[in-house]
């Protein structure tokens, strides 16, 4: 299957689950604002996200579908169906030794809910025992969800070996639409009862993609079997693998929660709510491209490294990028050049209020020059686990984690929120910047004459789309507030037309041809 075919596929279905996510941000912007409920929900419901993107889109699947992958081929090389039973075995192996793990550490977090959320909140010093107590509560009901999401993450990865892309990619839709039927049907009386159904729901959907996943393996033959754990040294080695992975694919998430940590203890009740719902705006095009286009091409960096074929490896991973950048780039001034009417559009309904659209757009405006930068590495960090070095992405991970680190403490006093938005940007772009210099420099990737000639045709379509959205902002920001089909037709003429322009500037400019991706989707 071709990269961008692909690359296309994931992106399709995680475009209908961020859709979903969205239509559940704005009901939650709704009925819990940005204040109380919604800051002790998110910080309880932190810890469980963050190991779903580490599992789920991370750490798990770049050190398990290498493994995974390398098995199937050197084992089936004369017979595939040896290859076949000898990766399953080797599946059923990691199964047994992470399911009674998985049990203890989910048993031992929600024990330890109380001092967990001290360390993330410092308690709450703006909001009191009770949303502390609120926070811990949630907690202890979203905890399950984190193992839940991690044995789910092993059966997802078998199936993108397999090529079964889409049905990996379905499956956090089940989180959206459990969350969204909760908030629709089953709320509470008040926000904190509203919070409880929402963390009620994030560990029923844990249950239900797990099951999915189950139901869809089976259907392709797919059987684990759990036995006596047993270290078997590939195990070993997909557990030495897995740590630095988490670090190395993770350092995002890992910045995001130590910027949620520092705005719940120093900054006003509502920021963390700021930063969140920002940050999911921001996240949308690393879900719909960087998750799409860097899980595609793992399976393919790994066969070909695995054959030898160094240069073909180099190549996809360059086209990877220039794909990404053309995808990326307009996202990135869209959220940077239409904050405001953008967050006013999608939030700002109920309990939602002016304040806090200005307050979320800001954040969001300092994120998004960060975006192509998440995307990057999203398509730079698979030549790095393909080539099973783990080592160089963890240094460069704690390298931008120190970076942004020292940016919020900096920045955090004079901005606010938006200090840490803008921290988390920088971090992102040094993370990026070290990747490519150290593929570079061990001559895995170059960015060819190709590459450079389209950059800058990208660019000068991206210049145009963010001159057509200035004009846009000043006709629509009024619209924005408009009942519901209102604001998404404001939105859909805002974001489509700006899209439009694009597509319409990046063929008149040569970035990319009609031709060129319609022969890109017939590639194998």
């Amino acid at each position: 299957m071709s990269l961008l075919r692909s690359s296309g596929t994931i992106g399709a279905l995680t475009l209908v689950s961020r859709v979903l996510g969205m239509v559940r941000d704005m009901l939650m912007a709704r009925y819990l604002g940005a204040g109380f409920a919604s800051d002790a929900f998110l910080i309880g419901w932190r810890l469980p996200n963050l190991f779903r993107a580490l599992f789920a889109e991370g750490a798990f699947a770049a050190a398990f579908v290498p493994m995974f992958n390398r098995i199937l081929g050197k084992e089936g090389a004369d017979d595939p169906e040896a290859g076949r039973a000898a990766a399953l075995a080797f599946a059923s192996q990691v199964l047994s030794v992470l399911f009674p793990v998985l049990l203890v550490l989910t048993a031992l977090l929600m024990l330890a809910a109380g001092p967990i959320v001290w360390a993330m909140t410092g308690g709450f010093p703006d909001g009191g025992p009770e949303k502390f107590a609120l926070a811990r509560h949630l907690s202890i009901i979203t905890f399950p969800y984190l193992g839940l999401v991690s044995l789910a993450s092993l059966l997802g990865g078998i199936l993108n070996s397999f090529n079964r892309f889409w049905i990996n990619a379905a499956a956090p839709t089940l989180l959206n639409i459990c969350l969204i039927t909760a908030i629709l049907f089953f709320r509470g009386d008040t926000p904190a009862e509203t919070a409880v159904t929402q963390a009620i729901a994030v560990t029923v959907s844990g249950a239900l993609q797990l099951l999915w996943l189950i139901w869809s393996c089976r259907r392709i033959g797919v059987v684990l079997k759990l036995a006596r754990p047993r270290l078997s040294p590939q195990v070993k080695m997909l557990l030495a693998i897995i740590a630095p992975a988490a670090v190395g694919q993770g350092a995002i998430q890992f910045n995001l929660l130590i910027s949620t940590s520092l705005a719940a203890r120093f900054l006003p009740e509502g920021s963390v709510s700021w930063i969140y719902y920002a940050d999911r705006l921001n996240q949308l095009p690393l879900g719909l491209i960087g998750i799409g286009v860097g899980t595609a091409i793992l399976p393919l960096l790994s066969r070909q490294i695995g054959a030898g074929n160094v240069r073909a490896a180099g190549d996809t991973q360059t086209r990877a990028l220039e794909l990404a950048l053309f995808l990326a780039l307009p996202a990135a001034i869209a959220l940077l050049v239409s904050a405001v009417p953008i967050v006013r559009g999608v939030f700002q309904h109920g309990a939602f209020t002016a304040a806090d659209t200005l307050g979320c757009a800001a954040t969001l405006a300092a994120f998004a020059p960060g975006v192509p930068a998440y995307v990057f590495i999203k398509v730079l960090t698979p030549g790095f686990y393909a080539r099973s070095d783990t080592r160089t992405p963890v240094r460069i991970a704690l390298i931008a984690m120190l970076v942004n680190l020292v940016g919020n403490l900096i920045l955090i006093w004079p901005l606010g929120p938006v200090g840490i938005a803008l921290s988390t940007a920088v971090s992102a772009w040094v993370n990026a910047a070290l990747l490519f210099w150290a593929l570079r420099r061990k001559d895995h990737l170059h960015l060819d004459a190709r590459f450079r000639a389209k950059a800058l045709r990208i660019i000068a379509a991206g210049a145009v789309m963010g001159a057509t959205l200035l004009v846009g902002n000043d006709l629509l920001d009024a619209h924005m507030d408009a009942p519901f089909w209102g604001r998404i037709a404001a939105l859909a003429l805002l974001c489509g037309g700006g899209a439009l322009v694009y597509a319409i500037a990046a063929i008149g400019f040569g970035a990319y041809r009609i031709a060129e991706l319609k022969a890109q989707l017939r590639r194998r």
